[in-house]
């Protein structure tokens, strides 16, 4: 099984944060947005946007002349400060945030020996987990955790998965045609987020967006209620708009 080509959008990978982050600890008096451009590659489209949300998670700062500095959240990982933690306690908190951020449950699925997992949870009495009701490795085909990580396979990885999970109909909206299954893969946007409305259970919807970390095959997905379906949107787009911060946490 091969991946596919790393998705050209920023936020889809941890990559680029890094470069950046590489690129301002270079200079402990500040650097310039212009050097930061230069040193890492990115265009200033892509820049501007990274910049903003390594300041918002405190890992960049913008001292008055406009230049940028490593910011308190890196320099306490580079203390050891926070490394005394657990990692799954770092990034459970990381979850629980932005659950709470959302108003929806979060999971974290991964792509494990061929199987697809949900690695991690945060819900609550007010934003409950998804009911599995059939287990979640068989339901590639059917729910956004499971298409978002199959769409990170090549098409011979996406072939050989479904030869060991036959797809199966769980609701009148779930796809059972492999073709189209895999027609809808291939031409998922790299930069929108995938959607289950209904496909996996009555009553849910679900989005998930990659979440890149090394070479794990990842993604972070969020579940509401039908009626909540007015939110969706939002929410998705927000989630999307989390996963870099959360690929970050997980890499350093």
């Amino acid at each position: 099984m091969v991946l596919k080509p790393e998705p050209t959008a920023p936020f889809h990978s941890v990559r680029y944060v890094l470069r950046v982050l590489e690129a301002v600890s270079k200079y402990g008096g500040g650097v310039t947005e212009t050097r930061i451009a230069r040193e890492s590659g990115l265009p200033a489209g892509h820049l501007a946007p990274l910049l903003s949300m390594l300041r918002r998670e405190g890992y960049l700062e913008r001292i008055p002349d406009g230049a940028y500095v490593i910011g308190d959240s890196l320099a306490l990982l580079g203390s050891g400060a926070d490394r005394s933690r657990a990692p799954a306690d770092r990034l459970q908190d990381r979850l629980g945030e932005l659950r709470d951020a959302l108003g929806a449950a979060v999971y974290v699925g991964r792509y494990v020996n061929g199987e697809i997992q949900i690695t991690e949870v945060a819900d609550g009495p007010l934003t409950p987990a998804v009911n599995e009701y059939v287990d979640f490795r068989a339901t590639g085909h059917a729910s956004a955790i499971g298409k978002c990580l199959l769409g990170q396979l090549d098409h011979d990885g996406r072939k050989e998965h479904l030869a060991r999970h036959r797809i199966a109909r769980f609701t009148s909206r779930t796809i059972t045609s492999e073709r189209l299954l895999l027609s809808r893969l291939d031409s998922q946007p790299p930069a929108m987020p995938v959607l289950d409305l209904q496909e996996y259970a009555l009553g849910t919807i679900c989005a998930a967006v990659p979440l890149t970390a090394g070479s794990t095959v990842g993604c972070l997905a969020l579940s509401l209620p039908l009626e909540q379906m007015h939110r969706l949107r939002g929410a998705a787009e927000a989630l999307n708009r989390g996963a870099a911060p959360m690929s970050l946490a997980l890499t350093i």
